[in-house]
């Protein structure tokens, strides 16, 4: 990753001079994707109490979770390094071991959904063909990349087919796994996510626009405003009570965290609203790879204070392991 950051800003200097050249700002820049996006056809708006009265509930969808590759990649990135937290334990700029997840979910009725979309088969095979590329791939440092289990393999292990894919957000390395995923199949993401011009979008929206290929448009999540004031927004994605999509923005701005009722309690995909055990246990939000630093504080406070309310709820974060 610190090769990436190196050859990101030479990309972003080259880019700085040549728009500046042209009289014209940085701001322009370029959407992080270009693929076509609509309406999800999912998905009732609730209050976050409505959700609350139910969570605690015994439910018939059923979760497992897979790790798809181990990795590391500059802690600045998963940690604001900036929080008294933070720098009270002494952490410094180094690497951070992390994984890749996938996770799914079957629902009785809906069939099986996956949440994030893991590793794709030709990255763990030959890196150069895969949908990264083989400059990014050299960036990404993908040679310290190890694949566990790719989307292809877990996908053809199951019993029925994908019903539809619900992105936490569209960065990199949760939607690596797209080119395993059937062209027909769903995806869903969060509002305004691929939105906004940045300099960054320049650089990552081809890398992003590659791994959907071939896909049907990008579905967002229809949120309103919470009335409880306790999220940013929650929708009911069946109008069941079983699956919940919750808006956490700040780590991008359409970052969506899930949470399923199971017949053994709840369980939370934060997604990158916390990457690690170390943001999770000490409150400290994502650094460096995030959008907003201070919404990305808010929106995990606002989990933070769900499990709190909730203990029993089994929380999965986006890059470690609470269960370990």
């Amino acid at each position: 990753m610190k090769g990436m950051k190196r050859r990101t800003k030479i990309v972003l200097a080259v880019v700085a001079v040549v728009l500046g050249s042209a009289g014209t700002t940085l701001a322009v820049g370029a959407r992080p994707t270009s693929h076509p996006v609509v309406a999800a056809d999912l998905g009732t708006s609730r209050a976050g109490s409505d959700l609350e009265g139910l969570v605690d509930q015994p439910g018939p969808v059923t979760v497992e979770t897979v790790v798809a590759a181990d990795w590391e990649v500059d802690r600045e990135g998963l940690i604001n390094l900036e929080h008294p937290e933070a720098k009270a334990a002494g952490l410094h700029p180094g690497k951070e071991p992390i994984r890749i997840f996938l996770h799914a979910f079957r629902h009785p009725q809906r069939g099986l959904f996956l949440v994030d979309t893991g590793v794709e088969h030709a990255l763990g095979v030959d890196p150069a063909k895969s949908a990264v590329g083989p400059w990014v791939a050299s960036a990404m440092n993908a040679e310290t990349l190890r694949v566990r289990t790719d989307t292809a393999a877990f996908i053809g292990r199951q019993s029925s087919p994908i019903s539809g894919v619900f992105l936490t957000h569209l960065h990199a390395d949760h939607i690596m796994g797209s080119p395993d995923v059937p062209a027909n199949v769903p995806l869903f993401v969060g509002p305004g996510e691929s939105a906004g011009r940045s300099a960054m979008g320049l650089v990552m929206g081809p890398l992003t626009d590659r791994e959907l290929a071939g896909k049907g448009p990008l579905r967002e999540w229809r949120f309103e405003a919470d009335p409880s004031h306790l999220f940013a927004g929650v929708l009911d994605v069946f109008g069941d009570g079983t699956v919940w999509a919750v808006a956490v923005p700040g780590h991008t701005r359409g970052s969506t965290a899930y949470l399923v009722r199971t017949p053994t309690g709840p369980v939370l995909f934060t997604g990158d609203a916390c990457h690690t055990r170390f943001g999770w246990e000490h409150h400290v939000e994502p650094g460096t790879f995030s959008w907003d630093v201070p919404r990305s504080r808010e929106s995990l406070k606002q989990l933070e204070e769900l499990v709190a309310r909730h203990p029993r709820i089994d929380v999965r974060l986006g890059h470690q392991d609470l269960r370990e």
